[in-house]
């Protein structure tokens, strides 16, 4: 799914203190992103910046956090397209053992980080005046916890394809100025993520990574010393692994209680995102621009074409649309006047049998008659982005 989960991960750094952001600034070079957040919370009267400032070295160090456990507990990003479970990490010589359920933990923790990360931002209102300059090169992840900035821990070797879509080799010089408006936009990716993380705590993936665990111990220790039969197991082995692992976690009872919060912040997503093009429709000035008006240029050399906004925005309500059950879902076997109620399907879960879902016969309690959201919207977005629409949707989330 993404290219982009760290869009959202190049946001933020120079705050802003009254005193002196150079010395913010330089903090978050040198130090990294706990003091820097440590430092911004224990400001005694926070300006609008200075709170936008802290809400993202929040938002990245939740980033950091889920870097900092999987490369204590060795878990790689190979081949793996999920959110914050794709960004790379470099090898660790002594991981600490893995147990089945720090997966889970990753993602609760993850959840109450970027609470904290969006409670500053949300204080931020329309007159307030945000400027706040980010430059790219000081921004690190502290990933092996060694407290200094390593070789590969600079934001852009973690996240450079994300930032951009081609990615990013080496130093970019690239400087953005967050505003008002972006708060907007990143309370909204803190949605975006917490919803996610939510969705994977509905299908507690404890039991069947443990199942799948013990299954290869098992076949590896049957085989002994043997070499392998061909490649096929030395390649692809342990990521047939990781898709049984997904498969028997959508088969179990999901907990309504975290699908019901991720529809909640979907919901929740679709609004700030609203309220971020308001805003942004405002803006007269062209300096450091990270997502754009029609009038503004995008600060990475990006191209925004005119009318993305309008065009995004047909894509939201269709998708506000779906999740309150105004429109349904299309589905292969149903005509044109009936389809699939997103609603239920999230405040009244049922486990996901994949083959019954193709076919038809385990959806039927969520089909009913009704509108069908219509493919226009999408495909005038698609369009307009000439084929860039997955990579625009992680950055406009």
């Amino acid at each position: 799914m993404f290219r982009s989960v760290a869009a959202a991960l190049m946001l933020l750094a120079l705050p802003a203190a009254a005193q002196d952001r150079t010395d913010i600034a330089a903090s978050l070079r040198d130090a990294g992103l706990a003091p820097t957040g440590a430092m911004l919370a224990a400001l005694p009267d926070p300006d609008a910046t200075e709170r936008f400032a802290l809400g993202g070295v929040r938002f990245l160090r939740a980033i950091e956090v889920t870097l900092q456990t999987r490369w204590r507990l060795g878990v790689n990003a190979a081949r793996t397209e999920l959110p914050i479970l794709r960004l790379p990490v470099p090898p660790n010589p002594a991981p600490e053992p893995f147990e089945p359920d720090d997966i889970g933990a990753l993602f609760a923790g993850l959840i109450a980080d970027l609470d904290a990360a969006r409670a500053p931002l949300m204080t931020i209102a329309d007159g307030d005046t945000v400027a706040l300059p980010v430059a790219l090169d000081d921004l690190w992840f502290d990933v092996n916890m060694n407290g200094v900035r390593d070789e590969g821990e600079a934001l852009v070797n973690v996240a450079g394809l994300a930032l951009t879509g081609r990615g990013l080799a080496g130093g970019t010089g690239a400087r953005i100025v967050f505003d008002t408006a972006d708060a907007a936009w990143l309370a909204a990716y803190t949605h975006f993520l917490s919803g996610f993380a939510e969705l994977v705590l509905a299908f507690d993936p404890a039991g069947p990574i443990a199942e799948v665990a013990a299954a290869s111990e098992r076949m590896d220790a049957l085989a002994g010393d043997t070499p392998f039969r061909n490649a096929m197991d030395m390649q692809f082995g342990q990521q047939v692994d990781r898709l049984m692992m997904v498969w028997l976690a959508l088969k179990q009872q999901p907990d309504p209680a975290h699908t019901r919060a991720a529809r909640a912040h979907l919901l929740k997503m679709i609004a700030l995102n609203r309220l971020f093009w308001d805003r942004v429709a405002t803006e007269t000035d062209d300096a450091g621009e990270w997502i754009p008006n029609d009038a503004q240029t995008q600060a990475l050399g990006l191209t925004v074409p005119p009318g993305t906004g309008e065009r995004w925005q047909a894509v939201l309500d269709d998708a506000e649309a779906l999740l309150n059950g105004e429109k349904l879902i299309p589905f292969w076997r149903m005509r044109s006047g009936a389809g699939l109620n997103l609603r239920r399907m999230l405040e009244d879960p049922a486990p996901i049998d994949l083959a019954a879902w193709a076919h038809g016969v385990g959806l039927l309690d969520y089909a009913e008659k009704g509108e069908t959201v219509s493919r226009d919207a999408w495909l005038d977005f698609s369009r307009l982005v000439r084929g860039d629409e997955w990579m625009f949707v992680i950055f406009l989330n």
